[in-house]
């Protein structure tokens, strides 16, 4: 690494989240629900077309895989390889979920890793917030959505993203994040402008259904992998720490619902490690690897599993 690269990797650590992040966090995590609550209260049974159901599918499922095979298969744990312009494409894709800049999420995830449910950890719902009842409900709370306004985004160094600072192509992607957001937003809006016949009235409610409610509910699909994820559900696989599989928040999120198995097996490329664990980011990164464009993928083998193994699965 040179000077001047350390330099711009050590100088991101942060003693705190930053109000420009705690702004973003609350238009990411507040303004979504007002969409979910327009569409419900106002459009229901009136603005609701086909077009809007298939935005939010197609865009739903673009940002969930992007997210999911790339920023977290992909770039953090490093369980496969593709070609540039792949890497290019998931980190663009992934940051349509509106969850952050690519280098600031795989650093809060690594350091995840790193302390899970142990002091330090982000978001972990067992680390400091108490006994009983309302320590549960304390934990649930911050590691759903409590920690992006007190810990988001600060361990963006050297020490967990050194990698992704050395990658011109994803640094340059992260300076261009607002421009992101525009598009997850602006792009349903232009679907159902143009579709609509020039019409800004179906453009706004096709940003309803395709920007706002969808990133909603993505959001909280991922954030239930914090928290419900490490509360309840089946351990399959021994880990040190509180990860649980949860099969409601596996169809959600595109398979990061068998967290139990990925806390298990984190370089592993596939998390639904069961005969009936469906996992469509896994089914992607298959479908890469057939077709030539991935490769070097990492998967747990036989032994590994019969190691580890706590019950069938």
């Amino acid at each position: 690494m040179s000077d001047s690269a350390s330099e711009v990797a050590i100088g991101t650590v942060r003693e705190r989240t930053s109000r420009v992040s705690q702004i973003v966090t609350l238009i990411a995590v507040g303004v979504p629900p007002l969409g979910l609550l327009s569409a419900m209260g106002l459009l229901w049974g009136v603005a609701l077309s086909w077009l809007d159901i298939i935005l939010f599918l197609v865009l739903y499922s673009a940002s969930a895989l992007g997210n999911s095979v790339g920023f977290h298969r992909l770039f953090t744990h490093r369980s496969f390889e593709t070609t540039k312009w792949l890497r290019a494409t998931f980190a663009i894709l992934g940051s349509l979920a509106m969850q952050g800049p690519v280098t600031q999420w795989v650093t809060d995830h690594r350091k995840h890793h790193a302390l899970s449910d142990k002091d330090g950890d982000p978001h972990s719902p067992h680390a400091g917030h108490g006994d009983g009842v309302l320590g549960a409900v304390k934990g649930f709370a911050h590691a759903h959505v409590g920690w992006l306004f007190t810990l988001k985004g600060m361990e963006r160094g050297w020490q967990y993203g050194r990698d992704l600072y050395e990658d011109k192509l994803i640094r340059r992607i992260d300076r261009l994040y607002l421009l992101w957001v525009v598009v997850t937003f602006g792009l349903p809006f232009l679907v159902g402008y143009l579709v609509g016949g020039f019409s800004w009235q179906l453009g706004v409610e096709a940003l309803v259904w395709g920007g706002l409610v969808r990133v909603f509910a993505y959001q909280h699909a991922t954030f239930s992998v914090n928290s419900i994820c490490h509360m309840f559900g089946q351990r399959a696989y021994r880990s040190r720490d509180e990860s649980r599989n949860n099969w409601v928040v596996a169809m959600l999120t595109m398979g990061e619902g068998w967290h139990n198995n990925h806390h298990a097996f984190p370089s592993s490329a596939r998390h639904g490690l069961g005969r009936l664990q469906i996992d469509a980011s896994w089914w992607t990164i298959k479908l890469l690897e057939k077709m030539g464009l991935a490769w070097n993928v990492r998967l747990p083998d036989r032994d590994q599993l019969e190691r580890r193994k706590l019950v069938e699965v």
